[in-house]
């Protein structure tokens, strides 16, 4: 059947993600998934359990719009001990569906027609469109590989009146490096005294590793006085299939976060809002976390350090960047896709992070799956 063409696309080049098509491609070709970025092994029993009893005692219907207070609360409190800022629960703390609803929803609140929003490249997927969409204008710059660090002198260069917001992203996907004090303090010193906002994407707050603290926006008070801070109980607690995260920034910016949460989704899972509340009580559920996955980082590279892969152990997150460039010369998507079907291992191509497909012959792995399910990976990219 032909259909009228009604309208014309607001993101013409926006297609099926990658992460889908890769995981699609894994499914088909019984491979192993190291693609998309989720666990394959289950989160804890214990939290199981208290969704469960929440759900049985009646708390499924509607949370209150900016989150179970008890919830909010128990963020309030982690954040005043982990990195000495106080948020007010009432005011400055907004449950959201995801890590990816609040950044859509914190730029939505403040970009308009016109407003320039700078990006750092290799990036998540999610910025570009949401700018987009709300008639921003999105200025790349490119991380400086294999550090994959920020140049502050290129940044310089491009921030001007017109710029709006600066997204930044620590630990950062898809390259595991991780922002330190001195990138902080830089940050600090290059929007003071502008209006510049800024939304600092730290879903993997507690997956750092060899000794580094994270260095939330939410330390320094000169930057989270304009900052959207977003986090994941999915990447913290396995449970990325729930969708529940969190936004934490000042009153004014917060006010305006909401105005538009409100009609986006209102408002997130009741049971499970109750089930985290408790579950935040027990610390090591969290500051464990670290730990947790260096060790499976620490034994992934291990167990192909004889591959003729290369690559320098990741800082953050649970993905290992792989360089390939002594293997092939295909693309690397090409070359992603070739190890799916003729090796059965599956992974992302690290162009498609970029709004230009830069290749530079590097492939993300995701590393948070079971001992067994690596050694598996192991063995196949050891025969590459």
């Amino acid at each position: 059947m032909n259909y009228p063409n009604l309208i014309g696309s607001k993101l013409p080049n926006v297609g099926t993600t990658i992460f889908t098509v890769m995981s699609k491609l894994a499914a088909d070709h019984n491979a192993i998934n190291l693609s998309q970025g989720f666990p394959d092994f289950q989160c804890d029993k214990e939290l199981i359990a208290l969704v469960n009893k929440h759900m049985l005692a009646g708390s499924n219907q509607y949370a209150p719009m900016a989150g179970l207070m008890s919830l909010r609360e128990a963020i309030a409190i982690k954040t005043e001990e982990l990195y000495s800022a106080k948020y007010d629960p009432e005011t400055e703390i907004t449950i959201t569906a995801g890590a990816t609803q609040a950044i859509f929803t914190a730029i939505s609140a403040v970009i308009r027609e016109g407003d320039e929003v700078i990006i750092f490249e290799p990036a998540y997927d999610c910025y570009q469109p949401a700018i987009e969409l709300n008639g921003g204008k999105t200025i790349y710059l490119q991380l400086k590989a294999p550090s994959y660090m920020i140049d502050w002198e290129e940044l310089k260069k491009v921030v001007n009146y017109r710029t709006k917001m600066i997204i930044i992203n620590t630990p950062h996907n898809p390259t595991g490096s991780i922002m330190t004090a001195s990138d902080m303090a830089k940050l600090e010193k290059l929007t003071k005294g502008t209006d510049i906002i800024i939304v600092s994407d730290e879903v993997y707050e507690h997956i750092i590793f060899d000794g580094y603290e994270h260095q939330s926006v939410a330390r320094y008070p000169k930057l989270a006085e304009r900052s959207f801070i977003i986090s994941s109980f999915g990447k913290t607690f396995h449970t990325t299939g729930w969708k529940m995260g969190y936004c934490v920034a000042p009153k004014n910016l917060m006010a305006e976060f909401r105005k538009v949460h409100q009609f986006l989704v209102f408002c997130c899972n009741t049971p499970i809002q109750h089930a985290l509340a408790e579950y935040l009580k027990t610390k090591s559920n969290y500051l464990d976390l670290g730990a947790f996955y260096q060790q499976k980082r620490d034994y992934f590279i291990k167990l192909i350090k004889d591959s003729k892969f290369k690559f320098e152990p990741a800082s953050g997150t649970y993905f290992q960047l792989l360089r390939y460039n002594t293997i092939s010369k295909e693309k690397d998507s090409n070359f992603a896709m070739r190890l799916t079907k003729e090796f059965g291992i599956a992974s992302i191509p690290i162009s498609v992070f970029y709004h230009n497909n830069v290749d530079n012959k590097v492939l993300r792995f995701c590393f948070a799956k079971k001992e067994e399910t690596l050694e598996k990976a192991a063995e196949i990219l050891n025969r590459i």
